[in-house]
């Protein structure tokens, strides 16, 4: 099969090469899927750049844990109903990810993808939708509550936003320019503030009288923490899902811990067993219900993936980055 590897870390034009591999065989518990199209999400250029951390393991690395395709064929203890499916995958193995032709996948991690969706919005679903759903409806829900989405137009922020807005909150979004912030309003954010403004804070706890927000769905910690702990209510909640600008970031400990705020760190890559379970249920629902239909804003075909991890770790343009197979 054709894929997308790198052996060692670095830049990635330097790295990313296109190779063949042979087909992967399914194992006890697993589906085979031919891939369509993969998803790049900023963990892979992360990983793939070392910002992460962490060695290449002899071997190299296919990289990318989103994907959607459809299932060939299945592992011993696998019920071939399963073979035809349409179908997205998240949490690919650490090694072989979706940048190839073939991927197996352990069933946990395969869901259904309904027709009136494409492959590319297929392959824009685990990281971000996933994530999302950790931070907005992974503790109970939002009805009635306040939601600050720092981000909101990126991959994981308009899917917060959409799952926030759909369960009844009232949702604020930041955003960096007015395209991005009609992409927040499109999913369903009530109110759109640049975050770049000279008081944002002011902005934001003038629209909530003063008391400040339930819950932030936050994209960098280290930007925003003292921001974040000035906007808390009080028993508010803070979900973060990165801290790019600041790998470590100094907590303000009384500034939270004197409002009784619960601070989550959220990473979709170790979600209990339940929880994958539950969030697949929830993004079906909302998927069959067209709730969440992810924005494409630049594909590349496989042979060009380093391409797809620069615009990436550049920042994105506004939407979800795949590869595709022919």
């Amino acid at each position: 099969m054709k894929a997308a590897m790198y052996e060692r870390t670095g830049l990635a034009a330097d790295v990313i090469g296109i190779v063949d591999l042979p087909d992967p065989e399914p194992g006890p518990g697993e589906v085979l899927v031919r891939i369509a199209a993969s998803g790049v999400n900023p963990h892979d250029t992360k990983k793939r750049s070392g910002w992460l951390g962490g060695a290449v393991p002899e071997g190299g690395i296919v990289p990318h844990s989103d994907g959607a395709g459809e299932v060939v064929s299945c592992g011993p203890g696998v019920d071939t109903s399963w073979i035809g499916r349409r179908v997205y995958v998240r949490s690919a193995g650490p090694t072989r990810g979706t940048a190839a032709e073939y991927c197996a996948v352990s069933t946990d991690y395969v869901f259904d993808l309904p027709v009136g969706l494409s492959f590319a919005q297929g392959a824009s679903l685990g990281v971000p939708a996933f994530t999302a759903w950790l931070c907005v409806l992974g503790d109970g829900g939002v009805t009635g509550d306040t939601v600050l989405v720092q981000g909101g137009s990126g991959a994981v922020g308009r899917v917060a936003v959409e799952m926030a807005a759909w369960n009844g909150a009232t949702v604020i979004a930041t955003a960096g320019s007015p395209e991005r912030a009609a992409i927040a309003r499109r999913a369903g954010a009530t109110h759109v503030l640049d975050y770049r403004e000279a008081d944002l804070t002011g902005a934001i706890l003038d629209l909530t009288q003063g008391r400040g927000v339930d819950r932030i769905v936050e994209v960098d910690l280290g930007a925003n923490m003292t921001t974040d702990a000035r906007l808390l209510a009080v028993h508010g909640t803070l979900c973060s899902y990165s801290s790019t600008s600041d790998r470590t970031p100094v907590l303000p400990y009384y500034d939270f811990a004197l409002k009784g705020v619960s601070l989550h760190f959220i990473q979709a890559s170790r979600m209990r067993p339940a929880d994958n379970a539950a969030a697949g249920r929830a993004i079906g629902a909302l998927l069959a219900a067209g709730r969440i239909a992810p924005d494409i804003s630049a594909t590349f075909g496989i042979d060009d993936c380093a391409r797809a991890h620069d615009l990436m770790a550049a920042g994105g343009a506004g939407g979800n980055i795949v590869v595709t197979f022919p």
